[in-house]
């Protein structure tokens, strides 16, 4: 017995080691004690770490102007921003993180109002449906129903309506990608992929040759949650058409691409692989890899207004606001 116990302090110690190493690789306006906070998510917490967050922002979602967006499951709700001064150019379906399965719209109220202003667009946050409750499609599904009604809405504006992109954070970010080459292969308009460190591969279950993905979104909590999405355990074949963008083969034609993700992140071989890949394809792709960043610093308390991650949201609405002034481009 005494042995186990040695073995099992010993990992312990190991595995705090290495968060504390990582920690110390990260920019220094980025060590917060958030950043040491153990990732709890697994099949059996998930429950009660969802039930705790509804708590919290349900009331940040009573405060919110809304609209429902029809789809052949029944409404899906969605929330609307435009700029604070000036008509929009431009419009960007923005779906928010939570590895598929935590999470609301309402968290990101605002980056899509910052968004909105500083890269004059009309943004829609989309609340879809979260697994393990509604595993693949149905997330999906709600995006695709956000992506209808907005694609529809700048058509009825005119040609002066400007041109649509669909972005995300995380999980959200994996979902636009997702959904960007669904548009394509139903000829749905998209003129950019805004994808902050986005959640594109389900075999990504290990820290890696170079022990990324310590703090805040470990590799137990990336099979956790991906696992749920899918509905079988993750890095298992999977062969459904736009369950993990990662796997299609075929990237041509997809719309431009910006990407950023943190040279700290679990996501960054899978970023910087999907990155190559469309380039490869012949999509244009922009790569920026931001520095001593892992997963979610640009969010957590105490980091958020970090100089780096102001930058890092300044250079997302420059890269939005310059692709819709840009006139759309033909990829079929």
């Amino acid at each position: 017995m005494k042995l186990i116990w040695t073995a099992v302090f010993t990992a312990l110690a190991a595995a705090g080691l290495a968060k504390h190493r990582q920690v110390c690789r990260a920019r220094p306006e980025l060590r917060v004690a958030a950043a040491y906070t153990p990732n709890p998510l697994s099949d059996r917490s998930l429950p009660l770490i969802k039930a705790g967050l509804a708590r919290l922002t349900q009331a940040e979602d009573a405060s919110r102007t809304q609209v429902s967006v029809p789809s052949p499951d029944g409404p899906v709700t969605a929330f609307t921003y435009a700029p604070a001064s000036g008509e929009p150019h431009g419009a960007l379906l923005w779906i928010h993180g939570g590895g598929r399965v935590l999470g609301s719209a309402a968290q990101d109220h605002d980056l899509c109002q910052m968004l909105a202003d500083h890269a004059g667009l009309f943004v829609l946050s989309v609340d879809y449906r979260l697994a393990p409750e509604h595993p693949y499609p149905a997330p999906l599904d709600d995006c695709h129903a956000a992506l209808t009604w907005l694609v529809e809405r700048r058509r009825a504006d005119g040609p002066t309506a400007g041109g649509i992109a669909v972005g995300g954070a995380s999980a959200g970010g994996g979902l636009a990608a997702e959904l960007a080459q669904r548009a394509h292969d139903e000829g749905l308009q998209v003129d950019l992929q805004l994808l902050l460190y986005p959640m594109l591969d389900d075999r990504t279950l290990s820290h890696g040759p170079q022990d990324r993905g310590r703090l805040v979104w470990t590799p137990g909590a990336n099979r956790a949650a991906w696992s749920a999405y899918l509905s079988h355990p993750a890095g298992q074949d999977e062969q459904r058409p736009y369950a993990v963008g990662a796997r299609r083969d075929d990237l041509t034609g997809l719309a431009p691409a910006w990407i950023g993700v943190g040279d700290l992140d679990l996501f960054y071989d899978e970023n910087v692989d999907y990155a190559r890949r469309l380039e490869a394809a012949g999509v244009a792709v922009e790569l920026h890899v931001e520095e001593g960043m892992y997963h979610g610093a640009d969010a957590l308390p105490g980091t958020a207004d970090a100089p780096s991650m102001v930058a890092l949201r300044g250079r997302m609405a420059e890269a939005v606001r310059a692709a819709m002034e840009r006139e759309p481009l033909d990829r079929s």
